[in-house]
């Protein structure tokens, strides 16, 4: 894999440049995962979305196990973010 990644200062103002070859199938695999994360970011915030509205709203005939099955899920996923250090707030403001 033969990626460089630069960092340059011009007027004050820092960049990062990614370059990867696209001829290298490792490289093409990552520049897909750094061009869709924005989408995937956001993919993972509907869904933290998704289990707050079911628990938040749910029916009063929802069946208990199923609501404590969501309040789980939606707190496994935010462990995960966080042992993974994603913090969907830094990402998608």
């Amino acid at each position: 894999m033969d990626k460089n990644i630069w960092f340059t200062k011009i007027d004050n103002m820092a960049k990062a440049i990614l370059e990867f070859n696209l001829d290298e199938h490792e490289d093409v695999v990552a520049h897909l995962r750094c061009v869709k994360a924005t989408k995937m970011a956001i993919v993972l915030w509907d869904m933290d979305q998704y289990l707050r509205a079911k628990t938040k709203h749910a029916p009063d005939d929802m069946p208990p196990i199923v609501y404590e099955a969501l309040l789980e899920t939606r707190e496994e996923l935010r462990v995960m973010m966080q042992e993974a250090g994603i913090d969907l707030d830094e990402l998608l403001n």
